[in-house]
């Protein structure tokens, strides 16, 4: 359905056209919400808020976007206001993610017989079906996403967890593609690293 024949049901207060928009959307809602909150009942809230101020505002929708990003904008900023409020977003003022992705000590330098090529390789993971994503591999990760900066976990949260394309994420947050590129670049390599950490520590513990 496109946007325009979903708008005009929606505003001629359709149930069911909102129920399966809900029942569609709320689920990735509730994982993007749940990376500005400090638990799933503050991400659940905030998913009910964003869908009242959806049925509120409606009307007043002007189709300057499309109407995913719409209420994917009231969901983050509904989310960052509660965030702060539970001290768990950082004011993004404060951020700083300029610097090397990958500390440049792991690499050998120039002058070296193989410059550029790591002191030694990172630990060997173990394939997917050896339990890549065990339950305790998930919440190690969900911590670390907690951990970057608010920009970076917007950009990985909806391109790697939620799927969106490049076009819609730079839209839902108003940055160019090159942006985009450096932000999933530095969450990725994050996250990476919090993985290789844990699988160093689970190599020395065996």
């Amino acid at each position: 359905m496109t946007d325009d024949a979903l708008l005009e049901r929606l505003r001629a207060g359709d149930e069911d056209a909102f129920g399966a928009l809900v029942d569609g959307w709320s689920g990735g809602m509730l994982r993007l919400a749940r990376s500005f909150v400090s638990t799933e009942e503050s991400a659940a809230d905030v998913v009910q808020e964003t869908w009242l101020a959806v049925i509120e505002g409606i009307d007043r929708f002007e189709g300057r976007s499309s109407l995913k990003t719409w209420v994917y904008r009231i969901l983050t900023n509904t989310a960052k206001r509660r965030g702060v409020r539970e001290h768990k977003v950082v004011p993004m003022s404060s951020v700083d993610d300029s610097g090397p992705t990958v500390d440049p000590s792991r690499f050998r330098p120039a002058g070296d017989p193989f410059p550029g090529h790591w002191w030694d390789f990172p630990p060997a993971w173990p394939s997917p079906e050896q339990g890549l994503l065990t339950a305790e591999v998930r919440t190690h990760l969900t911590d670390a996403l907690a951990e970057l900066p608010e920009r970076q976990r917007l950009v990985v949260v909806l391109r790697d967890v939620e799927g969106c394309p490049y076009d819609e994420v730079c839209e839902l947050l108003g940055i160019t593609p090159a942006n985009q590129r450096v932000l999933l670049h530095r969450a990725r390599t994050f996250l990476r690293g919090k993985l290789e950490e844990y699988y160093r520590r689970e190599g020395d513990d065996s």
